[in-house]
Formats: C-alpha cells, structure tokens, sequence
C-alpha cells in the first residue's frame, strides 16, 4: 500500500523548515519542495537525511516540471492535503519586480491548484497574509472586513491566490484552510524588522536607522505559536472553508519598542534615527488593528503576545548572529 504523505512547498524557508520540522516529530511523512530562490537548505540540515522527508527543488511557476515530479512521487505516495507556504514573502521586493509576486505568489498557487484537480488532491491549506486587507486606517481587521483592497503587490496575489483556491473548493476540494498571518518573528527569518535591524546594526554599530518615524504599530506572532495555531485548526476544524486571522492577542506594539530591544544586545552608547515619514516604505501600513477573536474563540487555550513574541525572537537572533 501508498504511503501517505504531505506536500509541503516552501519547506525550505523560514516558517516551512519549522513547518516540516514539527510534522516529522509527529510522525508524518514530508514531501518538501522548495525552489530556493529564498529558502536556504540549511534550514533543513536535522531533516535530509530522515526517511520521513523527501527534499526537492522545484519552481512551482512551470507547471510542467511541479507535474512531472507528482506523477513520479504519486506512484510511491498518497497525498490528501497540499500546505502551500512557497510564495514571494518579500514586500518591498514585490515593488521593484511585481512579476516575482505574480510568478512566486500567485502562479505557484494557480498550478497547484491545477495539478490538485488532476490528481485528486481534496485538501488544500493555504498561507495568507494580514497584506490582503489593505491600508483601512483604523478599522479593527477582522475575517468579514471589506472591502479588500491591498496596497502592495504581495498582497494582491495573495487575495488573487485565496479567490482560485475558493473556486476550486466549489469545483472539487473537500475542505480548504486560508490562514491570515501577522507579522511572523524567529529563527531562521530571512527578512522582516528584526533581520533589517541586526543586520544594520553590524554594519554600522553605532547608529540604528530606523525606516519611519518609529510611531508604526503592529502585531508579530512567534513562529512557534503560528505553527501550533495551524495545526490545531487543521485537527480540529471539520468546516468545508476554515479561515482565520492569526495572530497575537492585542494590537501590537510600536517599531520604537522593537528597535530598543535589538539595541539592548549591542552597546549601551548606541544611538536610533527615525525619520519624519509615517511610513517606512511603499506599501508599507504603519498601523492596524488585527482581530483574532473568531481564532480566540475557536482556540481559547493558545494564546500569544506580540511583546513576548518579539523578545523570545530577538534572543534567538542574536544567539544565531
């Protein structure tokens, strides 16, 4: 008899290597693929050579290449569920090149999609993002907020991508699983404010520039506790459409705080520039409100803070640094 395995794509990348990590601890098979145009094999080093991971390196943007590689791994296995975590995770990078979002984002999705029908894969989880809203100012962002107007390429192909995976749920998959995410912090990130901040910080140690005037407030969810979160909707939700915000149980905090905590590992002498500007980039959203309380609900014993995620991820940062 088959096997029966997850596909797992952007197993290589800062969430999908904790991803694959906690599913081969339960006892499940992982069949990773990664294009590596992000991800880092390194970040699967305790996993390649454990029979329950089988590794390789796909561009999900040739629909050719992602279904020949199934159609030689479905003679050996059986795969029910897709979770889809490969995309083009770099915002401002999406704005110098809006083809990486649309390859990387969207065309990665569209064809797993394509070869789920083909095969008859009836399980689809999909990494969203809080980019798929917008910029709505105040309003407390919630699952039914609207209407959805994103701001930056990222986030478009992210709501291109949840509207394909929402009419293949009408066509032909049993359940489909959307997560919204937050900003997600820990090791091993490739990006995002914590990386910029160290990295600037040993390139030049005396002075933190900060994009922004520092007022920015957020959320961030240590990536421990989005992992936990998914899993637990994934065992526990027998709802054809299961779709969540995640996120931490309050309305975040500010740049300002996080920079301190950075500069908190380096010499006390350090000093911090902020600029004018509210934003710190385009398509940037200096501050939302993120609501999680139909996860809360669903979820009442896990329960994250962005203040406590942002300080167990600096800690883990600096003993990799």
């Amino acid at each position: 008899m088959k096997k029966t395995a997850i596909l797992l794509t952007g197993c290589a990348g800062f969430i999908g290597s904790n991803l694959s990590n906690s599913f081969v601890k339960k006892n499940k098979i992982v069949i990773g693929v990664d294009s590596l145009k992000l991800g880092d094999l390194k970040n699967l080093k305790n996993l390649l050579n454990i029979n329950n991971f089988k590794f390789k390196k796909i561009d999900l943007a040739n629909y050719n290449v992602l279904d020949n590689f199934l159609k030689k791994t479905l003679k050996n296995y059986k795969i029910e569920t897709i979770w889809h975590l490969a995309a083009n995770s770099d915002i401002k990078d999406g704005f110098k090149d809006p083809d990486n979002d649309f390859k990387n984002t969207f065309l990665s999705t569209y064809n797993l999609i394509k070869a789920a029908k083909k095969y008859k894969i009836k399980n689809f989880v999909f990494a969203s993002s809080s980019a798929i809203y917008g910029d709505l100012k105040n309003k407390r962002l919630s699952e039914e907020s609207g209407p959805l107007l994103p701001i930056s390429t990222y986030g478009a192909m992210k709501l291109a991508s949840e509207a394909i995976i929402s009419a293949a749920k009408e066509s032909f998959l049993n359940k489909i699983y959307i997560f919204r995410f937050p900003n997600v912090v820990g090791s091993p990130s490739t990006h995002g404010v914590l990386h910029d901040f160290i990295k600037r910080l040993k390139k030049k140690p005396q002075n933190l520039k900060v994009l922004g005037n520092g007022k920015q407030r957020k959320v961030y969810m240590h990536v421990d506790d989005l992992i936990k979160s998914m899993i637990y909707v994934f065992d526990n939700s027998h709802k054809k459409i299961s779709l969540f915000n995640l996120g931490p149980r309050d309305d975040g905090v500010t740049v300002k705080f996080i920079s301190k905590e950075v500069v908190k590992y380096f010499s006390n002498n350090k000093k911090i520039s902020y600029e004018k500007k509210k934003k710190g980039w385009v398509g940037d959203v200096p501050f939302f409100r993120y609501s999680t309380k139909k996860f809360r609900k669903f979820a009442p014993k896990i329960k994250t803070y962005s203040r406590k995620a942002i300080i167990k991820a600096v800690k883990e940062l600096m003993s990799n640094n």
